[in-house]
């Protein structure tokens, strides 16, 4: 790679290369600020100091432009909308998105980029996955629950109503098979929800530490150190976790009233003075709780549900309201599976193609098994 703008002459296409570069990272620039518009405190100061990163990217490209620089260039519409986006909410979709605009950097095998400017784009794509990881974190119980909802009532009302169909009821019966289905796939899909979270939660709440035993810990024996055999149940090795214990039974017993000033139970793996148990409150957000976990599930069953009776709701019959069904709902598949993509970090496409191939392939087998069982009770 070369960082000197009188390298080489520039040809047509290195301008219009450079020229791509450079809205690039005016667009990111962009959304970094816009970003940072809807921060404060040290979150705000990452996401300004990626804007200056990237504008220093793009002086990079000024330089060697020089006049072509001129006028420079504007970002697209779909950059002004992450924009907008960005200044309006702040989302965790957003920092998904930037974060896949890092990753896909073609600064590495660019010959006019430098080495560090690649370097840069690498590590931007893990700050943004650091600072999208919380949101990510906070999101994941209710998020599961909705997508997990939505697939399934878009698959298992299209495979109701496809394989209904395939066994000859008009079209009435199948639009109130087809509701029938939403209503009661809707309120199943809560239920299981809530039950399962609250049977999570519980078990994870199993794991944290007694209060009653933290109160306890300053009346310890220093000399048989009980402590440090919870910290090698949480695994330490033997030497690590008695010289942890040691120091925090001796900080502990510093103060007057000998009241523990961490939850050092919990602080096997982290910092001795560390505020809360990390790892169990980390859990508790992936999880979720059970009533959001209830609510999205419901309501995205039966928004993925309604899809597969929509054109029956409007009147349509015969292959017609076959195909329709099956249209909106692949078309749904798509959608959903690309923007879990998204908010994964993975590709949109493959989730989106993956989303699809299930749902069809389910629906296909219903439609299959209900043509069998309308020819055996025609016969």
């Amino acid at each position: 790679m070369t960082s000197d703008p009188g390298a080489h002459r520039a040809g047509r296409s290195d301008v219009r290369r450079w020229r791509r570069h450079l809205a690039a990272e005016r667009a990111e620039a962009i959304v970094y600020r816009d970003l940072a518009s809807r921060r404060g405190g040290e979150e705000r100061d990452i996401l300004l100091a990626l804007a200056d990163a990237e504008d220093r990217h793009a002086q990079h490209w000024i330089d060697l432009l020089g006049p072509d620089a001129h006028p420079e260039p504007r970002p697209g519409p779909g950059t002004r909308l992450l924009g907008a986006f960005a200044r309006r909410f702040g989302s965790v979709f957003v920092l998904a998105l930037m974060q896949r605009a890092e990753g896909r950097s073609p600064y590495e095998t660019d010959a006019d980029a430098t080495d560090a400017m690649a370097a840069d784009e690498r590590i931007h794509g893990e700050v943004v996955r650091a600072l999208a990881s919380a949101r990510r974190m906070r999101l994941a119980g209710g998020f599961r629950a909705a997508v997990f909802g939505m697939n399934d009532g878009l698959v298992s009302n299209l495979a109701l109503v496809l394989g209904v169909a395939a066994a000859g009821m008009p079209a009435p019966a199948i639009l109130l098979t087809g509701v029938s289905g939403l209503l009661a796939g809707a309120l199943s899909m809560a239920a299981g929800e809530y039950v399962s979270v609250s049977s999570q939660r519980e078990l994870i709440r199993a794991s944290d530490p007694d209060p009653e035993a933290e109160q306890r810990i300053s009346d310890l024996d220093l000399d048989a150190n009980e402590l440090a055999l919870v910290y090698r149940a949480r695994g330490m090795d033997p030497a690590e976790a008695t010289a942890k214990a040691a120091r925090a039974l001796q900080r502990l017993r510093r103060h007057e009233d000998g009241s523990p000033d961490a939850h050092v139970l919990a602080a096997a793996a982290g910092p001795e003075t560390a505020a809360v148990p990390v790892v169990a409150e980390s859990a508790h957000d992936a999880v979720g709780t059970p009533f959001a976990a209830a609510t999205s599930s419901f309501f995205a069953f039966a928004a993925g549900a309604v899809v597969a009776v929509l054109p029956y709701a409007f009147g349509a019959t015969g292959w017609l309201a076959v195909g329709l069904s099956a249209g909106l709902v692949g078309l749904a598949l798509l959608a959903t599976g690309a923007f879990t993509g998204v908010l994964s970090g993975t590709s949109p496409p493959l989730r989106a193609l993956r989303q699809l191939a299930i749902g069809y392939g389910a629906a296909a087998v219903t439609y299959l098994l209900g043509l069998a069982f309308g020819v055996a009770l025609a016969g």
